[in-house]
Order: structure tokens, then C-alpha cells, then sequence
């Protein structure tokens, strides 16, 4: 049986190197999901033949990554715990989606499948890197700063999208309307350099972070297989998962319906700018760099707020500050008569009070799941966080046949409505109870027990 060694302290640098995995990372999510590559796949790689489809095959790709995701994520997880090699899992899920990323370089016009499978292999990977960076947090993080940690992190993440946007200006100087072949192998170079951004920015996390997840007793030289079979063996046992962190898992149920609606912002902003609002080009890149600004700001800010409101009052202020945002979005017309600023100035301002609350929420939401999760069960209920977050986004997807049949602008108030269901379950759980009782318990020692 294996004896645990004591923990060197966590030093400054350790907490930048964590960061620093948000910062690389985020270029994928900013690039490729939210602001450029999306918008590019439904508008040159469906070929006009199947423009009916092309929000489909768009949150088809989303939906199925998101369905392995969901699968790999727990499992994963408690093989980590059990052979206490994160650092390790997660280098091989960073270089997966790195190197998928670039595959898009290869993904021509009508190449709609090609397109899929990198995009399903790269975000795939991508989801499964942010469930394993996260379990780092119980490690690195005390209670009392849990939520600064959590929010630092998701701000400098902000940091490395607007920094990868501003790259892309740079790379993407033609436009469609005057050289649409050039703008076609612009856009396809600008995947190599976000694959190269991803994979350079991961770096500080590998050389600074330390490994300090310890193997479980008997499982220290365990062969792939055997881990398989206990990772197996603990996920058949969820409902005694569950019984130990009750008021965690009803946290996943509200973070899950919430975070359906967070889930469209993201996946489709940039899809709405551009087919509603008439936005593109470097004038897109522009309003994804305000966006990336304000969610900065509101991450950082919301995190300090945090630690002094709470977690729960602290997501239900982000949930209101979404309300706030969405409605701007949805009465743009009346709000471009009413102030008579053109419709792209003011969509940069509602864009930024969005914006604010993208990372807070999600940060917050993190936060929540480090304060109530024992250590030694980091991996695993942050792959579950992940699952959850992962079937959220599978919710949220159902905005694309839903925006093809009823129009993008009309499918707003399904996003609103996730928001407001996903306030009232948060408002009905214990959050602050149970995260005292988590402080108060002696370390190593399992909820429920």
C-alpha cells in the first residue's frame, strides 16, 4: 500500500502555468467554435446545394463531440484518480485536438464530411482537456480563494481569445466579396496558426504545474486494462457517487439547463452576426474581441465578487446580466430607433454586457464544483461537471433545426428561457450549507460517510 507524501506548497508560478492552459486553449473555442471557422464552414464548405442543412451539419458536428465527450469525460476521470497521472491524460488530449485543428487547413469548399470529422476529433479532445485542466483546481486552490483562482484562470483564457482574434485579423486580410479564392486559403491557414497558438500556449502548464494527484493503493503500476475495469466498476456504483455529493449533483442539473443557453451563445454568436445583423469580416473579428474583453473583465471581476457574495448569489446576478443581454439582442431594432445608433454599434454594446457574464458563469460554476468536491474525487466530479456541461450543450444544439424552422431571431427565446429555468433550480439549492459542511469536514474524508 502506498503511503501519501506530503504536498510541496503551490507556488505562483504553478497557478500561472494553470492559467496558462485557459489562455492557450480558448484560442480553439474563440476561432474555431464561436467567431471564425463556424461561420466560415456554414457560408464555404455546405455547398450551396445543401444551404438548407447548413445550421444542421453545424450543430450535428457540435452534438456528437459533445456525445463522446459525455461518454469518455467520467471515465477518464476515475482513471486519473486511480493512477494519479492527469498531467499525462491531458497532454495526450491537448495534442489530439492541436493536431485536429490543423487538419482543418486540408478541409476544402463541399468537403462537408472532412470538415465534421476534424472539427467532431478536435472538439472531442478539446472538451475532454478543459474536464481534466479544472480537476487541477482542488489542488492548487483553497476554499477561501477558490473562486479568484477559478476566475483569474477564465480571464486570462479571455486574454489568449482575444490575442488569437487579433492574430487572425492579421492572417484573414481579404474578403469574400473581393477574392474568394485568396479568403478561402486565408481562412484555412488561420487554422494552422490557432493549432500552433494552442499547442505553444499549453506548454507553461506541463513545465510548471506539478503532479500531485496521488494513485490509488494497489493501483500505482496498474496496466491500462486494469484501470479500465476499476473506472468501470466505480461509474456502475453512481448512485453511491451520487448519495455522497447530493446537493452537488442537484448543482449539475440546474448548471446543465443554464448552461444549454450558454452553450448557443457560443457555438452560434458568430453565426448570428453574421447571417442576422449583416457583420463580417474584420468588422466580425472586432465585436469577437469586444466579446472576448468583457467576458475578461466579468470573469475576473464576478470571481472577486465571488468570494464575497457566494457562489449561488454570485450565478443567479450572471443568470439576470445573460436576461439583460439576450433581450437587448432580441429588441435590437426598437433599441437601434430608440437611440439612433446604427445596428452594428449597438450590437457591440449589447455583445459586451453578454459578454461580461460568459465567463463569470462559467467560471462561478467551476468555482462551485471545486468547493464541494473532496480531492482524491477531483478528476472524476469535474468529468462529471464536464458531462454535464457536455449534455447541456447537446440542449442548446436543438437552437439549430429549431432557428432553420422558426428563424434565428424568434429561437432567441428559447436561449432565455434555459436562463430562467436554470435560475429557479439553482434558487432552490442549499449551495452555501453544503459548501460549509465541505469546509468543515477533516481532508480525506468522503462526503456522506
Amino acid at each position: 500500500m502506498s503511503t501519501p507524501t506530503p504536498h510541496a506548497p503551490v507556488r505562483k508560478r504553478e497557478i500561472f502555468g494553470w492559467a496558462m492552459y485557459d489562455f492557450a486553449n480558448s484560442s480553439y473555442t474563440t476561432v474555431v467554435v464561436s467567431f471564425i471557422y463556424s461561420a466560415f464552414f456554414i457560408s464555404y464548405i455546405v455547398p450551396p446545394e445543401l444551404d438548407h442543412l447548413k445550421n444542421t451539419f453545424w450543430a450535428a458536428s457540435v452534438a456528437i463531440s459533445t456525445g463522446l465527450a459525455i461518454i469518455l469525460a467520467p471515465l477518464v476521470g476515475v482513471i486519473c484518480d486511480y493512477s494519479g497521472r492527469k498531467k499525462r491524460y491531458l497532454a495526450w488530449c491537448t495534442w489530439v485536438s492541436v493536431l485536429a485543428t490543423g487538419g482543418l487547413y486540408f478541409v476544402e469548399p463541399g468537403s462537408v464530411w472532412l470538415g465534421m470529422a476534424f472539427l467532431i476529433c478536435s472538439n472531442t479532445a478539446w472538451m475532454l482537456s478543459e474536464t481534466f485542466i479544472a480537476s487541477f483546481l482542488t489542488e492548487l486552490a483553497t476554499k477561501d480563494n477558490m473562486g479568484r483562482i477559478s476566475g483569474i484562470g477564465w480571464g486570462i483564457g479571455y486574454i489568449g481569445g482575444l490575442l488569437s482574434l487579433l492574430i487572425i485579423i492579421v492572417v484573414v486580410t481579404e474578403s469574400a466579396s473581393s477574392n474568394l479564392s485568396l479568403y478561402i486559403d486565408q481562412n484555412q491557414l488561420a487554422m494552422v496558426v490557432v493549432a500552433l497558438f494552442y499547442g505553444l500556449g499549453a506548454l507553461p502548464t506541463f513545465l510548471f504545474v506539478k503532479e500531485r494527484a496521488e494513485p490509488m493503493p494497489e493501483f500505482e503500476h496498474a496496466r491500462v486494462s486494469v484501470l479500465l475495469k476499476a473506472a468501470g466498476a466505480r461509474l456502475l456504483a453512481m448512485r453511491s457517487i451520487i448519495a455522497d455529493y447530493p446537493v452537488l449533483f442537484r448543482f449539475f442539473i440546474a448548471f446543465m439547463v443554464y448552461m444549454a443557453g450558454v452553450s448557443v451563445v457560443v457555438k452560434f454568436f458568430g453565426i448570428y452576426a453574421q447571417e442576422e445583423i449583416g457583420i463580417r469580416g474584420t468588422q466580425l473579428l472586432i465585436i469577437g474581441a469586444t466579446l472576448q474583453i468583457a467576458s475578461m473583465i466579468g470573469a475576473i471581476g464576478f470571481g472577486f465578487i465571488e468570494d464575497t457574495l457566494g457562489s449561488k448569489n454570485t450565478l443567479l446576478l450572471t443568470l439576470g446580466w445573460w436576461l439583460m443581454g439576450l433581450l437587448g439582442i432580441y429588441y435590437l431594432d426598437a433599441l437601434v430607433a430608440l437611440t439612433g445608433m446604427t445596428v452594428s454599434t449597438l450590437f457591440v454594446v449589447v455583445a459586451f454586457v453578454a459578454g461580461s457574464a460568459m465567463g463569470a458563469t462559467q467560471s462561478a460554476s467551476r468555482a462551485v464544483v471545486g468547493l464541494l468536491a473532496n480531492p482524491k474525487d477531483s478528476a472524476l466530479l469535474f468529468g462529471l461537471w464536464g458531462t454535464f456541461g457536455r449534455f447541456a450543450i447537446i440542449i442548446g444544439m436543438t437552437f439549430g433545426p429549431i432557428s432553420d424552422a422558426v428563424g434565428r431571431h424568434q429561437a432567441l427565446l428559447v436561449i432565455m428561457l434555459y436562463f430562467i429555468a436554470g435560475g429557479i433550480l439553482l434558487l432552490r439549492i442549499p449551495l452555501r450549507q453544503a459548501i460549509q459542511d465541505q469546509r468543515s469536514m477533516p481532508a480525506g474524508s468522503v462526503p456522506g460517510v
